[in-house]
């Protein structure tokens, strides 16, 4: 499943060099950390409404010595750990966390620390995320009073990724990407065993644009679907025939896929309507299918409403481009996981499949280097079978301090590559 390969010579960092001692202050963190995990589980927030969330994070990192910047729009944070003595232009290591929760209900019924909030829910993990990034914040901001931490860090507290395309712009408008040389981010895996991290160099996330197709034509009588636009037919065979279209018309590499979702037309057995609708997404595994996508979709849907005489309007939104994470930041991830966390020889990385959902992580690597792992959240021989954004997701908690160690053991270990 596209195992990561070896860290390029030049490009890898020094895994070893943090000691023992990070793990102890990981650990020592622990408690305040699934603490504070635990608190954002029951009081989750929708995309740009985390006021709450983002004023636990700033009280906490200011009380840690930090200066963190909310964001314009008021959630959202970034944190710069600068040591003393950093060259002018020195680039950023970056982590991001995303903040927000889903519009859901958690079904769970047996944890103290279920959602408190009806139809809202940290069904994806970002609850983990937030505080795997806060940990590592937490042993930097030490690190750097130290004098161990060598290059400067930016954490990214992000908002918003749930809604398209997705609260990772609002941070790059705001210069949260500025002086960035490579970034890196962890999403919960529900199918990963706890301890392990799942990678793969290339796309791991598929882009993901919404559209809605309108149809027109002046109605009319059944009896007579000659003498109109018969909608109906026309909004069927484009819903049948578009997504075999595109598909011939793609490279087959590049995983294109449009299903739709929604169809409406009609509100009588003998009358032929005067609208109708499509409304569906367009998930695609590759950059250049993601830019091409929209263009041959107007082009194929103009060659099927004249043969039906349909006018046609299309709403194109465009989403997030795939996650394409780069070899080098992923071969970097594979070698500080496996020195950190590997016994005897033992692998704690493992390869994984490209998925078709989409991830806002992708724009941050349109303007550096990175990788976004998949953190293993099963507790070892749970059979339930959770999965992302449904009521019952939970994790095993010892994730966030692994999450939180490999991160610190990245920036410790880096000179600057």
């Amino acid at each position: 499943m596209n195992r990561p390969e070896p860290a390029q010579p030049g490009a890898t960092l020094a895994a070893a060099r943090p000691s023992v001692e990070l793990r102890d202050r990981v650990e020592a963190l622990e408690p305040e950390l699934i603490a504070f995990r635990r608190d954002l589980h029951r009081h989750p927030e929708l995309g740009r409404q985390e006021f709450r969330t983002t004023g636990l994070l700033r009280d906490r990192l200011v009380a840690a010595g930090l200066e963190p910047r909310v964001l314009p729009g008021g959630t959202g944070l970034l944190v710069d750990i600068v040591p003393a003595g950093t060259a002018p232009g020195a680039e950023f290591l970056a982590f991001r966390a995303d903040i927000d929760a889903l519009p859901i209900d958690d079904a769970k019924t047996d944890v103290p620390y279920r959602s408190t909030v009806p139809g809202r829910a940290h069904a994806c993990g970002h609850d983990v995320h937030t505080s795997v990034v806060l940990g590592t914040g937490l042993v930097l901001a030490e690190a750097a009073r130290t004098g161990e931490l060598r290059r400067p860090v930016r954490l990214v507290f992000q908002p918003a990724e749930e809604v398209m395309p997705g609260g990772a712009l609002d941070v790059i408008k705001a210069g949260g990407m500025d002086g960035v040389g490579r970034i890196f981010a962890v999403h919960c895996d529900p199918k990963v065993e706890v301890g392990r991290i799942a990678l793969r160099a290339g796309a791991i996330t598929s882009a993901c644009d919404r559209l809605v197709l309108h149809l027109d034509g002046p109605g009319g009588h059944t009896a007579r679907p000659h003498l109109t636009t018969d909608l109906v037919t026309a909004v069927a065979r484009m819903a049948a025939d578009l997504p075999g279209a595109l598909a011939r018309r793609m490279d087959p590499r590049w995983g294109v896929s449009l299903v739709w979702g929604r169809i409406a037309a009609g509100s009588a057995p003998n009358v032929i309507p005067q609208h109708a609708e499509l409304e569906g997404t367009v998930r695609c595994l590759e950059l250049d299918g993601w830019r091409e996508a929209p263009d041959l979709l107007h082009e194929l849907i103009a060659k099927l409403a004249e043969t039906y005489r349909a006018k046609w309007t299309l709403d194109y939104h465009r989403g997030v481009p795939p996650v394409v994470n780069e070899a080098v930041s992923v071969a970097l991830l594979d070698e500080v996981m496996n020195a950190r966390f590997g016994r005897d020889g033992r692998q704690v990385v493992e390869g994984t499949e490209q998925s078709l959902g989409g991830e806002d992580f992708s724009w941050y690597l349109e303007h550096a280097p990175g990788a976004l792992a998949r953190l293993g959240v099963r507790a070892p021989g749970d059979t339930t079978v959770r999965d992302l954004h449904q009521g019952r997701f939970d994790v095993d908690e010892r994730a966030i301090g692994i999450g939180a160690e490999l991160f610190a053991a990245l920036a410790l270990g880096a000179d600057g590559d």
